[in-house]
């Protein structure tokens, strides 16, 4: 957002930032020059055009606007300026250390209609909240057209404000502002030896006054505790791991007791920080406790937060070194950094503690792999051949090949082979289990490759002696940790298939795959066990022709008009600037104080949801004490934007979500707070959201109904209703499309919604949350097509994918959303979240802490890219012009010999052409 003068500008993907051309920026000396994307190698990437439009000249792309790149690379042209001041703009308020000098040199040019020459000027813009804006004058340079000219010039800032914007300006208005680089570097700094501000050398100072106590305890402090320094304790068993003395934070009375020190004026923000602590805990006769680093912020607007760093497991026998990660997307009056976590009366000892400027890591390289023999079963003797050679007995049990299994491929295996030899028809028994865990395994260390996504497949049955339903799972023992491979729950006689998957990142030294889980005494059965790798980019090639029949329509564009006889052979370009499919993502409010989030966030999402802002634990924490605030302020932003906005969660019937206030209420009271809820809420915010997820995980938790009966879950639904008719109500569950839960496969999620609907609850929506490993499109479009059959619209509430390796986590990421976008059932994705240190699970992020775009994210954008149709060509004779394209909305250009022509049209959803009349 960019406001000066009576000028408010909004940039939007269809002005501003839309260009991502992937790669890595070619600095001439990358490590020095703080402007990020100094010659536009990615596009507008973190420029923001100043209340006017900008877009990328190339060398490839010819002579466009008078000039070619002087650098030989790409250049930005800055056209639609109405004021001298607009330009081109890029924050750096995150590069800038106080009484640093910085040396500014800009190639500019200009286009447009000029006669003679124009000043070029480079300035600062300085924002201090509360006392407005500022400028500072860099340096300017006479440019005419047809030349490159260079801008250069100094600045210090004795103290640095909350946003500093470096800006090129000058030109009159409608004259075109051309730039071809751009570079701001520090050669100096005055640092001195003890100042901790992030500068020219930013990485590897030390935020910690003290760190490893050789000051004593000065700048240390107890937090409701005593600390005391040691150079050893218990009769000498305990001494430093590094250095001479620890410290200790002792006669702690509650868990967030500890050790502290204020960092305030020592951390900026937009920075992302690393903290490394060495620590262990002694006393109370307390073995093994937590220890956490935690940030205490305090900000004018908003009060205190606390924010969780890292922890870690300590023991009283070792030190153990504690590692986390912080960034502050505010400015706060005071931050302070502290442990806590051990029981009362067990000492926190701290050998060192540190807070350094995080440092860029390079990304993981793409993983190579040889030979992945896509489709290949890695099971030996999976047919029985061969009696049960290859199989072997885990634990007690005995093994026998039987004949009379299945010997069809279950579904979803067919569905990735496609056409298969029939299965054999022999199956294991298993017989004399004494353990759940007994049953037939084989070793299949030497078959794996890593980082190859792999299937599961099988068909189990259970005998007879089960009291009640049966979990079974196909696991697998990598080096003794377990890893699910699916599972099924078996209620009857009948043969049940199990599908899963998995992969190994890191190589193991023994995997074991086994077949475990009916209760002891029941025998198990086991037919046509397959693990095999699966062809991700075959699979996206069958989407590919899905999407086109589920995501695209026919359209013509009729002309017509005072030339329309003379529009034979007119040139039209057809450029849709916007898919209508809602792709949206989970934000949180400390997340709209930072600027760059928000500028991404407006930039490739069109839907939001709030982490945990609109959860009754966040808006009533303690009862009768509201806080909407957060609600109102990121409800606001979206709304300012155009993005709607899935209200989530009403209620969550997971009993550790639930206020303590709340589970100490009778039932009396408690329905009562229930419609407090329902009414407070909803009235409050009436028409505002377009989903909500009235009562969260239902399939995983009965806290409300197991309180207040079954009743209450169709209340809840009928209530918030009647109180919000304009909003879609949804069920929302996890696990339900990946087959590793026997609590929410999609069999049981549709008994539930039909029970729902039975009792009249208007269940209109139906939410897979989507916290997904390793995913395989045919299992995922199974849970998809089953839960379609229920007619109501599918969405991906919470979608996130884990993987430490960029590449694959991109290629995870798009198997969700690939299978998403060709389902006819699904009409929406929200991801959860997409900002490394605002996610709920780690390596999930699409963009570093810093606003730098992953492996992953520009998979996630390339894909956004790939669903906009363009189409170029000429009005035939009957006036028409033909093209298929993506539902949403285009922008038509038509050029005749008179005039270029701009109209705007929607591709709505539908069997038959669209006819869209364009009237020039």
């Amino acid at each position: 957002m960019v406001v000066r003068g009576n000028c408010f500008c909004m940039c939007d993907s269809g002005t501003c930032n839309w260009w991502f051309l992937m790669g890595n920026c070619t600095s001439g000396n990358p490590t020095d020059n703080i402007i990020v994307n100094h010659d536009f190698y990615k596009g507008l990437y973190s420029w923001h055009p100043n209340c006017c439009n900008g877009f990328i000249v190339s060398a490839n792309s010819g002579n466009q606007v008078g000039l070619s790149p002087k650098s030989g690379g790409n250049y930005a042209v800055i056209k639609n300026r109405t004021e001298h001041w607009q330009g081109l703009e890029q924050d750096i308020t995150r590069k800038i250390s106080p009484g640093s000098t910085y040396s500014v040199s800009a190639c500019v040019g200009v286009s447009g209609p000029l006669s003679g020459s124009t000043d070029v000027m480079a300035t600062l813009k300085l924002l201090n909240h509360g006392s407005g804006a500022s400028y500072m004058f860099i340096g300017k340079t006479s440019v005419s057209k047809g030349k490159w000219e260079m801008v250069e010039g100094t600045f210090s800032l004795p103290t640095v404000p909350n946003q500093v914007i470096f800006y090129l300006e000058g030109p009159p208005p409608g004259v075109e502002l051309l730039i071809d680089s751009v570079v701001i570097r520090c050669p100096s700094s005055s640092k001195s030896e003890k100042s901790t501000s992030i500068g020219c050398s930013a990485v590897g100072d030390e935020v910690i006054i003290n760190p490893q106590f050789e000051d004593g305890l000065s700048n240390w402090s107890g937090r409701g505790c005593q600390v005391v320094l040691h150079d050893s304790m218990a009769d000498g068993k305990i001494v430093p791991e590094t250095g001479k003395v620890f410290a200790s934070a002792s006669e702690r009375t509650q868990n967030w007791n500890g050790i502290q020190q204020e960092i305030t004026g020592r951390v900026q923000r937009k920075l992302a920080y690393n903290v490394t602590a060495v620590v262990r805990i002694f006393g109370n006769n307390v073995t093994t406790a937590t220890v956490q680093a935690t940030l205490w912020v305090h900000t004018p607007d908003r009060g205190e937060q606390y924010i969780g760093i890292g922890k870690v497991q300590a023991t009283d026998k070792d030190w153990v070194q504690l590692q986390g990660k912080f960034l502050l997307n505010g400015s706060p009056s005071r931050v302070i950094i502290y442990l806590e976590g051990p029981p009362p009366g067990t000492d926190i000892l701290v050998n060192a503690l540190s807070v350094k400027h995080a440092e860029k890591i390079p990304p993981l390289p793409p993983p190579i792999i040889e030979n992945p023999d896509y489709g290949v079963n890695i099971i030996t003797n999976s047919q029985l051949s061969d009696g049960t050679n290859g199989w072997f007995p885990l634990g007690n049990c005995n093994l026998s090949a039987a004949s009379g299994s299945p010997k069809i491929l279950p579904p979803m295996a067919r569905d990735s082979l496609g056409v298969h030899e029939p299965l054999s028809g022999r199956y294991i028994l298993v017989k004399n289990r004494t353990q759940t865990w007994m049953g037939p395994a084989q070793m299949i260390t030497d078959k794996l490759k890593l980082f190859l996504t792999y299937q599961v497949s099988a068909w189990v049955r259970i005998g007879s002696g089960a009291s009640g339903p049966q979990n079974v799972n196909v696991a697998l023992g990598v080096d003794n940790q377990w890893v699910n491979g699916g599972q099924a729950e078996i209620k009857d006689g009948r043969w049940h298939e199990i599908g899963g998957s998995f992969r190994i990142e890191k190589q193991p030294s023994k995997v074991m795959v086994y077949v475990q889980g009916p209760a002891a005494g029941v025998d198990l059965m086991v037919a046509g066990l397959q693990i095999f790798p699966v062809d991700r980019v075959a699979r996206f090639k069958h989407l590919a022709r899905q999407t086109d029949k589920t995501r695209k329509r026919d359209v013509i564009l009729q002309f017509s008009g005072s030339e329309s006889s003379s529009l034979f052979g007119t040139s039209v370009t057809v450029m849709q600037t916007q898919n209508s499919f809602p792709i949206g993502s989970c934000i949180n409010r400390t997340n709209i104080e930072n600027e760059d989030f928000v500028d991404f966030f407006v930039k490739n999402f069109n839907w939001a949801v709030f982490e945990n802002e609109l959860k009754w634990y966040w808006t009533e924490p303690q009862r009768g004490n509201f806080n909407y605030k957060d609600a109102d302020d990121m409800l606001a932003l979206c709304q300012n934007n155009k993005i709607e906005t899935r209200g989530h969660c009403i209620f969550w019937e997971v009993q550790s979500t639930v206020q303590q206030w709340i589970q100490a209420l009778n039932k009396i009271d408690l329905m009562k707070a229930v419609q407090n809820r329902l009414t407070g809420l909803l009235t409050r915010y009436k028409g505002q959201f377009r989903h909500y997820d009235v009562n969260n995980e239902m399939l995983h938790g009965s806290f409300y109904k197991d309180r207040l009966g079954k009743d209450i879950r169709t209340y809840m639904f009928k209530t918030a209703n009647q109180l919000d008719p304009s909003a879609t109500l949804f069920v929302n569950d996890y696990h339900v499309e990946d087959g590793r839960d026997t609590r929410s496969y999609p069999e049981k999620y549709i008994e539930q919604i039909i029970d729902l609907q039975l009792q009249g609850a208007p269940v209109g929506g139906i939410g897979i949350q989507g916290h997904i490993d390793n995913p395989v499109g045919p299992i995922v479009c199974s849970a998809l097509d089953k839960l379609g059959v229920l007619g109501l619209p599918i969405w991906f509430t919470e979608l996130d994918v884990s993987s430490l390796n960029e590449h694959i986590r991109g290629e995870d990421l798009e198997v969700m959303i690939r299978e998403a976008f060709a389902h006819p059932a699904v009409e929406g994705v929200m991801l959860w979240g997409f900002w490394e240190l605002f996610m709920s699970r780690d390596n999930a992020h699409l963009v570093d802490a810093e606003g730098e775009i992953n492996e992953a994210g520009k998979r996630f954008l390339a894909l956004k890219h790939e669903w906009l149709s363009h189409a170029h060509g000429r009005i035939d004779i009957q006036g028409q012009f033909e093209f298929r394209g993506f539902h949403g909305t285009y922008v038509v250009e038509v050029e005749t010999e008179l005039n270029k022509v701009s109209r705007t049209f929607v591709v709505d959803k539908g069997d038959s052409p669209l006819v869209v009349s364009i009237d020039l």
